[in-house]
Order: C-alpha cells, then structure tokens, then sequence
C-alpha cells in the first residue's frame, strides 16, 4: 500500500517494522508526516503512543510486526501487530523488571481507549486518541 502524504478522514497507513532492528525514530517521523495537519499537540499525542506501542512490540514479542495508523472523524488509531498471541500486555506490569512497564500507563493517560485483540498468530494493541 502507498503511504499518503497526508492521512484523509476514514483512511489508513500501514508501516512494517523492520526485524533486524528497531528503528522507532522512523516510525515516528512516518506518522508525524501523516498527521501534519493536525494540531502539534495531537500529533506529538499519536507519536508517543506510535512509539511505547512499538518499543512494547519489539521488547516483549516476536514478529512480524507493524504500525498501523487510522484517522477517523473524531480519533487517530493507533495499532500495532506482533507475533506472539499468547502474552497480552497489563496495565503496568513488566516482566522485565519494576523500572519498567510505564509505557501504557502513559498510552492509557494519553489515550481516550486502549485494548488488545489476539490474531492468528499473534495480538494486536490499539489506542485512540482524541482529535478535538
């Protein structure tokens, strides 16, 4: 799929992480340049979120892993996939330690939503964020 220069309302973007190495960097400049015309406020909203939901997918999960990025009339969506179906994320817990697990703490405090849904293959974490 070719990546809009601008996201229209009701349309989706899709981007494919890389598995050789995390480049979250890209990923927040792919969807910042989707949402410019957007108040700088949401758009740095979307890509904190975009970024704790991929750094998650990467630290916690096998691929293939992707964002995906969707504007609706009152919301961006943010989901992003990964392989491993069995270990879905909690509300402030790691398994990697008690210094950890403040990613979705701020993706929930961001958020007006936020879930997962399991996938053939693996799971699916999504948030919305308010546009207006």
């Amino acid at each position: 799929m070719e990546t809009p220069e601008v996201l229209g309302t009701s349309t989706r973007a899709q981007y494919a992480l890389p598995d050789d190495k995390t480049d979250l960097a890209a990923v927040r400049a792919w969807a910042g340049k989707l949402l410019g015309d957007l108040s700088e406020d949401v758009r740095l909203d979307v890509l904190l979120v975009c970024t704790e939901l991929a750094s998650n997918a990467y630290e916690h999960a096998c691929g293939p892993r992707s964002v995906r990025v969707q504007r609706l009339d009152e919301v961006v969506r943010v989901e992003v996939d990964d392989g491993t179906p069995a270990d879905l994320p909690r509300l402030g817990e790691s398994r990697l330690g008690d210094l950890r697990g403040r990613g979705l703490v701020l993706t929930a405090a961001i958020s007006r939503c936020w879930g997962t849904r399991e996938a053939d293959g693996g799971k699916t974490v999504w948030a919305e964020i308010l546009i207006a």
